[in-house]
């Protein structure tokens, strides 16, 4: 008995270790990984590219101070943007959404109210972003076809809503973090260090020291032979044929 005893103690410990070092070999075998991460419905991140080629964005939820800046720093350069908006934000600076799409930049959706979108239903979010969506289209004639979550917040259910209604949920891969009043020089030097060909980069409308770091970010980005175009023209377009795959990343690649 005290031998069966023993023996059952023993492959109880060795079972232990096999889960173990098959768990081990799951968490750091990067196939493994990769397979487990790619079930996920992700947003597009950034966008891989062979030459230098970058989008810059801006979310505009609240403060409205710095907009007709940005308008003019970005039109000093011929550069066109994205701009995320929210619909509350549309109903409070009409002027501002139609001066933005005058300039000849995106206006895209932020959502209506900057809700948690995890927290919503699917009806609840098709609602909200038609909302937005609505509100943007009667100023500019033009539908939003991009949408950036309320706090980079998402799930596969808030994924799979949104391309549902024929709209690409957008992230960023470059934050410039300019809501946190870093300085200037470090907005700048963080998102020069980190920008890399289809690169998306994250900004926000009412930052402090956003409109003194942009002109400077720009040039520097200009020197080094980058363009800068809208984020619908940097992604691929599936409806027009473009075939492509987002990987564990969020990088949007040709398929």
């Amino acid at each position: 008995m005290r031998f069966l005893l023993i023996r059952r103690k023993t492959l109880a410990v060795v079972g232990c270790l096999l889960a173990a070092a098959l768990m081990f070999f799951a968490v750091n075998n990067p196939a493994v990984v990769g397979a487990s991460a790619t079930t996920r419905q992700l947003p597009i991140y950034c966008v891989q590219k062979d030459y230098k080629v970058l989008s810059i964005s801006f979310d505009a939820a609240w403060g409205n101070e710095d907009t007709q800046q940005l308008i003019d720093i970005l039109g000093r350069y011929q550069i066109q943007a994205t701009f995320f908006v929210v619909g509350e934000w549309v109903d409070k600076y009409p002027e501002s959404v139609r001066a933005l799409h005058e300039a000849g930049h995106e206006i895209m959706s932020h959502s209506d109210d900057h809700a948690h979108f995890n927290s919503l239903s699917t009806e609840e979010i098709t609602q909200n972003l038609n909302a937005c969506n609505d509100k943007i289209e009667a100023i500019t004639g033009v539908r939003p076809t991009l949408f950036r979550c309320p706090y980079g917040e998402y799930d596969d259910h808030v994924i799979n809503a949104v391309r549902a209604m024929d709209m690409e949920p957008i992230q960023w891969d470059v934050d410039s973090l300019d809501w946190k009043d870093l300085s200037a020089q470090e907005i700048t030097q963080r998102v020069t260090d980190k920008v890399q060909p289809g690169s998306i980069v994250l900004f926000h409308n009412a930052a402090l020291h956003t409109p003194e770091a942009l002109p400077s970010i720009i040039e520097n980005l200009l020197q080094q032979g980058y363009t800068f175009v809208p984020i619908s023209q940097l992604i691929l377009d599936g409806t027009h044929g473009e075939d492509y795959t987002i990987d564990h990343t969020g990088r949007q690649c040709p398929a």
